[in-house]
């Protein structure tokens, strides 16, 4: 944790010293050009060029996903000048790393010429992972320009699904034989000079391609090295076909302490491989896709696009969000005459909203996460419901009772604490209801129950929570 905070505070420092590079430039230009002087655009041209080769020798001294951080961390006027200034032959890689909103921007501002280049750089499975942002001219080209292998993998990795594991899986294996001894795979493996990254395990095959095993390189360590493969081999394998889901198989790398694991077709045949790095990276991904859609938000809106494009990623949900609050303000016009007559009301009742809110986001987190896990479906609704019910009215009773004191403390008024804790009690258990049963419906229509979630429950416990704490209130008190 303690590197991991140096490297964020390495990396700030840079976007600092980049930013005030530019912003040099800005005010030497803006300086040169107000002086009446001879050879001005000689002079500016060098004073550029100075800081600007500044600026490329910091940038070049950096790894490529530091790189896309940075980018990421620039606004798009700012983060052009240092796209162009990166060395060519990274181009590639730091495609790769940057985000997809931040991507699109830098491809925009490349001819086709220099995304074919930059596209030649990479292996089939990265290919794919740009190749939706790439103009359909750039990629058939680069299709036409990869040889009859590679092209093959490419199409059929682009036939899949993005949440699928033939969109994860890389071609990059080491196949063995099983009637080979140790001593021939260590030799053999040492003819190749580099074993892809994340190697733990040869997968072993027979003629046909068919994967009868596995090799976990430290059997070739510990054993001795006349011994077969099929002596040592482990024939128990975790393994996943292109169409499986790619949750499920992050759930498993997580279960089985996986580094990699083989990819078989239908015939049983080996066609590639899943590795760890590629499910971190899409776990990663998966993470902060939940996060905005919690709140109604797409991932592909870039923190410097245009307002447009920004208003145009957000405002379905605000629209949404509007129509809610139209009802919560109708809720609290109906009970516009008991509010004129007690005046508290309107002081206390965001109280019960907010709280509400509150409470009914934390349970459905905890269904959303459970149903991303395979923990929840309608078959346990009845015990969930019976927890979610339990834990809100404890927090009902116990914190109605604190906002009941206060109120009480606060007006003078018993009745008023009295309808502040029953309020609480019945809006803390109307958001356990509508925090587990939205997701759970949503999921039951193949909806994505982690989209607009935080925003439909707020809707609910704010109009719920309203009129519960009005009602009360004008039967109590009025």
């Amino acid at each position: 944790m303690k590197k991991e905070n140096q490297k964020k505070e390495s990396l700030n420092e840079i976007i600092d010293q980049i930013l005030n590079l530019l912003d040099k430039n800005k005010l030497v230009d803006r300086l040169v050009e107000k002086q009446d002087i001879p050879k001005q655009k000689l002079i500016k041209n060098l004073v550029n060029k100075q800081s600007l080769n500044k600026l490329m020798r910091l940038l070049n001294e950096l790894h490529s996903a530091d790189i896309a951080d940075i980018l990421e961390s620039l606004p798009i006027d700012e983060r052009l000048i240092v796209w162009d200034l990166i060395k060519s032959e990274h181009d590639g890689e730091v495609l790769i790393e940057v985000s997809d909103a931040v991507r699109q921007t830098l491809i925009a501002d490349m001819d086709n010429t220099e995304l074919l280049a930059a596209a030649e750089q990479l292996d089939t499975d990265e290919i794919a992972d740009i190749a939706a942002d790439l103009p359909e001219d750039v990629l058939q080209n680069l299709l036409d320009n990869l040889d009859i292998q590679n092209r093959e993998r490419l199409e059929s990795t682009l036939s899949y699904d993005d949440d699928t594991v033939g969109a994860l899986m890389d071609y990059d294996i080491v196949p063995i034989r099983e009637d080979i001894s140790l001593e021939v795979v260590l030799r053999y493996l040492r003819k190749l000079r580099k074993l892809p990254d994340h190697t733990d395990k040869l997968f072993v095959v027979n003629r046909e391609g068919s994967l009868l095993g596995v090799l976990p390189l430290k059997k070739i360590i510990v054993n001795e090295l006349d011994l077969k493969v099929k002596d040592v081999m482990s024939s128990d394998v975790v393994l996943f076909k292109p169409h499986d889901e790619a949750d499920h198989a992050s759930d498993a790398f997580e279960r089985y302490d996986l580094v990699t694991a083989p990819v078989i077709n239908e015939e049983n045949k080996l066609v590639g491989r899943l590795s760890v790095n590629t499910v971190v990276d899409y776990i990663r991904e998966e993470a902060e896709s939940d996060k905005l859609s919690m709140v109604g938000l797409r991932e592909e809106e870039d923190l410097f696009s245009s307002i447009w494009k920004s208003v145009q990623n957000r405002w379905a949900w605000l629209a949404i969000n509007l129509i809610t609050a139209f009802i919560a303000s109708r809720v609290i016009g109906v009970f516009e005459g008991s509010i004129e007559k007690v005046v508290a009301l309107a002081a206390l009742m965001p109280i019960i909203a907010g709280i509400g809110g509150n409470s009914g986001n934390q349970t459905t987190t905890m269904i959303v996460r459970g149903l991303a896990l395979g923990q929840v479906s309608f078959n346990n609704l009845q015990r969930l419901l019976k927890k979610e019910l339990g834990v809100a009215l404890l927090n009902g009773v116990l914190w109605g009772g604190v906002v009941g004191v206060f109120a009480y403390l606060l007006y003078g008024n018993i009745k008023l604490g009295m309808v502040m804790t029953a309020a609480m009690i019945l809006n803390l258990l109307l958001s356990a209801i509508m925090g587990v049963m939205i997701p759970l419906v949503m999921n039951r229509f193949g909806r994505d129950p982690a989209v607009g979630s935080s925003v439909l429950i707020t809707a609910m416990t704010d109009s719920g929570g309203f009129f519960i704490f009005l009602g009360l209130a004008s039967i109590v008190l009025i």
